[in-house]
C-alpha cells in the first residue's frame, strides 16, 4: 500500500467515525461514489430481471443510501488492505443485487411455496435418462418432504431449492434471517438426503454415517 493511498483510507475511517459535521461532510463526498458504483451495476443486471427507467434508478439510489449506513456501522472491519472505496463498493454491489433480486421477485409475484417437483432432479445432482425416471424420482422427493420436514423445512425447501427464491428475500417474507433459514435448508436436505439414500435413489456418500443413512419420519423442527 503507497503511502498516499494509506494516508486517504485513513481520513476516510477517520471522518466517517466523527460525529457532526465532520462526519456529514465526509458522507457526502462518499454517496456520489457510492451511488455511481449502484448504477452501474443496476445497468449490469437489468436485462437479465427485466428492470429500466425509474425502478432503477430508485434501486440505484436506495443502494447507495443503504450502502452508506452499513459502512459506517462496519468502519472496524476495515483492514486497509486496500482502498477504501474499493472496500466501500463491495457494499454498494451487494445491496443492489438484493434489492433487484427482492424486487424482481415481489413484481412477478412468484409463490414461494409453489410447487413443481418436475424440477427437482437437477437440484440434487441426479440426471434421468428418461421421463419416466424423472416422473419417479420427483414423486420420491415429494413424499420424503412430506414424510420426513417440518413444516419449517418444507417451506424454506421447496421456496429455495426447488423454486430458486433468493435466501433473503425469503427472509423477508418469513420474518427472518439469513443464517436461521440456512440452518433450516442445511437440517432440511440433510434429512432428505438420508431418507433419498435409504430408498435407493441416491447413492450413499463416503462421509454419510449409518444414522445419517436413516430416514428421519420424526417431523422434528430445525
Amino acid at each position: 500500500m503507497d503511502p498516499e493511498t494509506d494516508r486517504e483510507n485513513r481520513r476516510w475511517v477517520r471522518d466517517l467515525a466523527a460525529a457532526g459535521p465532520v462526519r456529514e461532510a465526509a458522507c457526502r463526498e462518499l454517496y456520489p461514489l457510492l451511488l455511481r458504483v449502484a448504477k452501474s451495476e443496476a445497468r449490469r443486471r437489468a436485462p437479465v430481471l427485466e428492470l429500466d427507467g425509474p425502478e432503477l434508478e430508485d434501486i440505484a439510489h436506495q443502494a447507495a443510501a443503504d450502502a452508506l449506513m452499513a459502512i459506517g456501522e462496519r468502519l472496524d472491519r476495515f483492514r486497509g488492505e486496500a482502498r477504501f472505496t474499493t472496500w466501500a463498493s463491495k457494499f454498494v454491489i451487494f445491496n443492489v443485487a438484493t434489492k433487484m433480486n427482492r424486487h424482481f421477485w415481489r413484481r412477478h409475484e412468484v409463490p414461494y411455496d409453489q410447487e413443481d417437483w418436475s424440477r427437482i432432479a437437477s437440484r440434487f445432482d441426479v440426471g434421468p435418462d428418461d421421463e419416466a425416471q424423472v416422473r419417479e424420482f420427483a414423486a420420491a422427493v415429494s413424499t420424503a418432504v412430506e414424510e420426513n420436514l417440518s413444516e419449517r423445512q418444507r417451506i424454506v425447501f421447496v421456496a429455495t431449492v426447488l423454486n430458486g427464491m433468493p435466501m433473503d428475500v425469503l427472509a423477508d417474507e418469513l420474518g427472518s434471517t439469513h443464517n436461521a433459514l440456512y440452518k433450516v435448508l442445511f437440517d432440511a436436505r440433510k434429512k432428505l438426503r438420508a431418507a433419498l439414500v435409504a430408498s435407493g435413489y441416491l447413492p450413499p456418500t463416503p462421509q454419510m454415517t449409518a444414522r445419517d443413512s436413516t430416514p428421519l419420519s420424526d417431523g422434528s423442527s430445525a
